[in-house]
């Protein structure tokens, strides 16, 4: 199977993951989607672009940009995810060098999925990764979520911890 080791390799050789590696990234001071897509906006609007701005250069750049996204880390939840359409590494004004993720623009929603706090970004493997969630059909209504509007964010955000959403 692509990405194993074979069983009678001893060479302790990694196996390299299946499908494109994605970035992990803390939204701080960020309470919603709705938020974070403001703030998105905005700063697209003021750079003239979407891009995120991080410290590190991924390494691992032709498995990020093989597909990958950045899935962005609200009050302790995986919530929405950023497609990465290029990496470049620059140099700010006292010659620091630093990486600018390009993102597309577009938020997508994930399934909800707990994530402890970091710095930084971290590396997102694809058994890693919440599914997309599912588009509201055509009139709005959606199920089992269609009464997520009437439950307070923290009960949604235990419920999916437990897997019971």
């Amino acid at each position: 199977m692509p990405g194993e080791v074979p069983a009678d390799d001893l060479s302790g050789a990694v196996a390299t993951p299946v499908g494109p590696l994605h970035l992990l990234k803390m939204a701080v001071g960020i309470a919603d989607i709705d938020e974070l897509r403001r703030v998105r906006a905005a700063r697209t609007k003021e750079h003239a672009g979407s891009w995120v701005y991080t410290r590190n250069q991924p390494r691992r750049a032709a498995a990020v940009l093989a597909g990958g996204s950045i899935y962005w880390v609200i009050r302790g939840q995986i919530r929405v995810r950023q497609r990465i359409t290029g990496l470049r590494g620059e140099q700010d004004e006292k010659g620091r060098g630093y990486c600018r993720i390009e993102v597309d623009p577009e938020l997508v929603a994930t399934l909800w999925r707990p994530w402890r706090p970091f710095q930084g970004w971290r590396y997102l493997s694809p058994a890693d990764v919440p599914p997309d969630a599912p588009a509201a059909p055509p009139g709005g209504w959606q199920m089992p979520n269609a009464a997520a509007g009437a439950i307070p964010e923290r009960l949604i955000a235990e419920l999916r911890a437990l897997g019971l959403w």
